[in-house]
């Protein structure tokens, strides 16, 4: 485990200096970064290194502590891609891969002659190996740049570069990205190598190419950042059409309610469905996306001081982005616990999500076997109007997570009733915090669960 610590090389207490970090880890490995930070020796004596105050401290430089936690996590995150990637372990690296992370621009080849789809995954790329972007996200940019390439070829204009591309061609991409189903048969060999899951069937709805035009649009801001291209053509799209460009809509919320989720906890499925309502049972319990429950096992659960069972893990979709490394942490209902002791934390069903015999599809069929059939609207794109389909029909895994936070949500206190403060002062939340034991009284009020307590081995005491 690496150490990082200041290197101050003057003795003189009323110096300004200029702050040095040095890395250690184990014998043979002494890094040094050097910042841009100032600050006299006494104010950075009250600090540590990542930002916070040493013992009995109550008066410091709260600009210099923020400064210094920034730092912090740049170095941190520079040196576990450093060794991630088995990667030099040197000063000069270090420096490379901190300044990376703090102008990702840098990072980006310019060359201005490479079509556009070359330039859009060397983009994706880029900020792939520096971090910026998680593998998921990565994924996702590449195949919406695969449908750009086919677009392009569609159209003509394979060589096309990002200069080029201007507003037409955005608005002709854009409805591409909703018709694309149509060019399947018309051009199979363009489809060939592309995996039946990607392989458009239907119109896609509006959510669905705002977000893949949003990935598109990025792109494009950082080639203007760097003054790659003089303007993008998101830019040239005046203020009512961005809007249309970009808008999205969304059906009105439908999850399970509590009887019936209660009634899928208490009556047994079909030995072909067994495995697939103990997996969607446990995901209702803990409200997570798909990419974290399937990352989960029995490596993931801990226990509090007070007993309280509760699986930790950082989200997956949210991991690049956030400052710190912090974990979320839900409680496990009684019910989850032993669907969880008995399978081990292991679910067949989830080795496949979205193939026509996969976890999506069999959710689907679990809740038409419990009869869960009362319709829910949904907007249909083509006759702008809102179609009632039964519920089992519009579940998918994403009905687990909806779920859970309708369940939840019906159980907590508004916390602006008493009237106090006006909705949105951030002093309610300054003022209390629920812990672990406190959100697990909810999720058992909740889902109508009696509270128990484990010892470290996950035996029920």
């Amino acid at each position: 485990m690496e150490k990082i610590d200041f290197y101050i090389r003057t003795a003189k207490e009323k110096d300004t200096i200029k702050v040095r970090y040095r890395l250690r880890d184990g014998r043979d490995v002494q890094l040094f970064h050097s910042t841009d930070i100032r600050c006299s020796k006494s104010d950075l004596s009250k600090l540590t290194p990542d930002g916070k105050t040493k013992d009995r401290v109550k008066v410091y430089n709260q600009e210099l502590a923020d400064s210094l936690k920034r730092e912090y996590a740049l170095i941190t995150d520079a040196y576990a891609f450093i060794c991630n990637q088995g990667l030099d372990k040197t000063s000069d690296v270090l420096e490379r891969e901190i300044s990376a992370r703090r102008n990702p621009v840098e990072i980006i080849s310019k060359d201005a002659s490479t079509n556009i789809v070359t330039r859009f995954r060397m983009y994706a790329d880029a900020a792939l190996r520096a971090g910026f972007l998680g593998e998921n996200r990565h994924k996702h940019i590449i195949v919406v740049s695969d449908k750009l390439e086919r677009f392009l070829k569609i159209k003509g204009i394979s060589s096309i570069t990002a200069e080029e591309f201007d507003i037409n061609h955005l608005m002709e991409f854009r409805e591409f990205l909703f018709e694309e189903y149509l060019y399947v048969g018309k051009y199979p060999k363009l489809y060939e190598k592309v995996k039946d899951q990607n392989r458009p069937k239907a119109r896609l709805s509006m959510n669905t190419v705002t977000s893949q035009l949003k990935m598109f649009q990025t792109f494009f801001t950082e080639l203007e950042d760097i003054d790659e291209i003089r303007k993008s053509p998101f830019r040239k799209l005046g203020k009512e059409r961005r809007k249309t460009v970009m808008k999205t809509k969304y059906d009105d919320p439908f999850f399970l309610r509590k009887e019936e989720l209660l009634k899928i906890i208490a009556t047994p499925a079909p030995t072909n469905l067994s495995d697939t309502r103990e997996a969607f049972l446990v995901q209702c319990a803990f409200g997570c996306r798909i990419s974290d429950f399937i990352a989960m096992s029995m490596s993931t659960i801990a226990v509090s001081e007070e007993g309280i069972p509760y699986v930790h893990y950082i989200p997956q979709k949210t991991a690049d982005a956030q400052v710190g490394n912090k974990e979320v942490e839900t409680p496990i209902v009684r019910f989850a616990f032993d669907i969880i002791k008995r399978t081990n934390f292991t679910f067949s069903v989830l080795k496949n999500v979205y193939g026509a015999y996969g976890y999506n599809n069999k959710i689907k069929a679990l809740l038409q076997f419990y009869k869960i059939d009362r319709p829910v609207a949904q907007y249909n794109e083509e006759t702008k109007r809102n179609d009632y389909t039964p519920l089992y029909k519009a579940a998918s895994s994403k009905l687990a997570r909806k779920t859970h936070v309708d369940m939840m949500n019906k159980v907590q206190i508004n916390q602006y009733a008493a009237g106090l403060h006006q909705v949105g002062s951030s002093a309610v939340n300054r003022y209390t915090h629920l812990e672990l034991k406190d959100r697990f009284a909810l999720m058992n009020a909740a889902f109508g669960q009696d509270a128990y307590i484990v010892n470290t081995q996950l035996e029920i005491i």
